[in-house]
């Protein structure tokens, strides 16, 4: 049962929307950086992570923690904090995170070893809720008009930030230290969080209540079971005892969490929403856009930096690599927010079917030939409208088919699907590559076609899922 909100509000005022007056280019500018920070640490230690492993000593297996802590920190925390949110205000949740966000990464910065390194990690990965904090303030704040806008550009932005992390990963790494990889976000996280305390008001909208810790815990459980198998599965083996146990006790605790959840009176997650076809086919989208983009930012960089002997590599360095991933990125900055202008008049239905089918055809394309440089160019840029035009619009279905009390852990929800999808990516991928590597221990071509090839299917299926969104909310048609 949803709580009423606690506002007392004048006469005409929508629900949702703030009694003052916020400058709505400053809260859009500092939430977005926010969340480009936030999206840039995710992804920006992935191409370092050889380099680190060598300066710690250690091996490939232990410093692929760096990643693994940070996605099980996210996914344990993000629905937490964003159902605090909800309850305490979401400006004042979003200052906790970032502190958390600041604290790990100047923890991260000067680690002495992989220990160190990943609590520092797990630190960051705290603060995986900035998304739903952010899109649940805008929603409150903004004038009705510049919310689907808003909300696209903010879910751009963290696209943005993945591609961008990887960009910048090599110059970093190869004229600094992998030190750096963590100074340089951490001057902009208190940018973000000054332009946060200061030009960001609180959210008056509230949804009393208790926080469902049970329904947490079993959660948390869950998804941390589940990420691990699905991340640690090709380094312990798909058939062995840890990983099929993981998978077995992930299902039967998260299958436990939703009997739950759908008979208390104050659950994390509501059920119904959940159920709502907006929502769970939203989220069928985002699950396959999160597996795919491990298809554009694992695949793509690694066929680059083949060698040319191959016959089919590049022989490009890591940061040149990286360098082909930047039409991707722009192609996100510019589509979300046209996405956001085509849900304003259209719905949410058109652009994410629009950018879903765009993703599609472009690792189509890529399957079928990635000889040529342009080739590769070509399709990453596709790839990168299509994630531009269809994030913004999974956002904005979200936030027109709940009710604004439930923005957060709605939202929250998605990211969590779409972290979930990653993983299964970055797995699934990374043992096709490693089933159909040559006799020199070099992934053939077939491995990458396959890969291609897969990652356009399970867009064809979120594409299919689109196409069940209603054309048009009520919310969005009383707007």
């Amino acid at each position: 049962m949803v709580a009423e909100m606690t506002e007392v509000r004048p006469a005409g005022l929508p629900a949702g929307r703030s009694t003052r007056h916020a400058n709505p280019a400053l809260v859009l500018g500092f939430l977005s950086l926010a969340g480009l920070v936030i999206s840039i640490l995710q992804s920006l230690v992935a191409p370092a992570l050889p380099v680190i492993a060598a300066d710690l000593s250690v091996t490939t297996a232990d410093v692929s923690w760096i990643l693994t802590a940070y996605l099980l920190a996210a996914s344990v925390s993000t629905p937490v904090a964003a159902r605090l949110g909800d309850m305490f205000g979401k400006r004042r949740v979003l200052l906790v995170v970032l502190s958390m966000l600041a604290a790990g990464t100047l923890v991260a910065a000067l680690a002495p070893n992989l220990s160190v390194l990943i609590a520092g990690r797990v630190l960051q990965g705290a603060a995986g809720a900035i998304l739903p904090l952010s899109i649940g303030i805008v929603r409150d704040e903004l004038p009705i008009g510049r919310v689907g806008m808003a909300v696209g550009t903010l879910s751009a932005i963290f696209g943005v930030g993945g591609g961008l992390g990887i960009v910048l990963a090599g110059p970093i790494v190869d004229n600094l230290s992998w030190h750096w990889l963590f100074w340089f976000p951490l001057a902009l996280i208190g940018i973000a969080f000054a332009g946060v305390a200061f030009g960001v008001p609180e959210s008056p909208v509230r949804a009393p209540g208790r926080v469902d810790w049970t329904g947490a815990l079993l959660l948390s459980a869950g998804l941390a079971m589940l990420l691990l198998a699905l991340s640690k599965g090709s380094a312990w083996g798909w058939s062995s005892g840890r990983v099929v146990g993981m998978l077995i006790a992930a299902g039967f605790t998260l299958g436990a969490w939703v009997i739950i959840e759908r008979r208390i009176q104050e659950p994390l997650v509501d059920m119904r929403m959940m159920a709502t076809r907006a929502v769970w086919a939203t989220n069928v989208v985002g699950l396959a856009f999160g597996f795919a983009m491990f298809g554009a930012f694992l695949l793509v960089p690694m066929l680059l930096e083949l060698p040319k002997a191959t016959g089919f590599g590049f022989g490009a360095s890591v940061t040149t690599a990286g360098l082909y991933l930047l039409p991707a990125t722009a192609g996100m900055l510019v589509f979300a927010p046209i996405s956001g202008a085509l849900e304003r008049r259209v719905g949410a239905r058109v652009p994410m079917v629009l950018g879903t089918a765009i993703a599609a055809g472009a690792f189509a394309f890529l399957a079928i030939s990635h000889t040529q440089a342009w080739q590769l160019l070509v399709s990453v840029s596709l790839v990168g409208i299509g994630i531009g035009l269809a994030f913004a619009a999974m956002a904005n279905a979200i936030v027109a088919a709940v009710p604004p009390t439930q923005t957060g852990v709605a939202t929250s929800v998605n990211t969590i699907v779409r972290t979930v999808g990653g993983s299964l990516g970055a797995a699934i991928l990374a043992g096709l590559l490693t089933a159909g590597v040559s006799d020199r221990g070099i992934p053939t071509d077939a491995a990458f076609t396959q890969g291609f090839w897969l990652s356009a299917a399970v867009l064809v299926v979120g594409l299919l899922a689109s196409l069940l969104l209603p054309r048009r909310t009520t919310q969005q048609a009383d707007a």
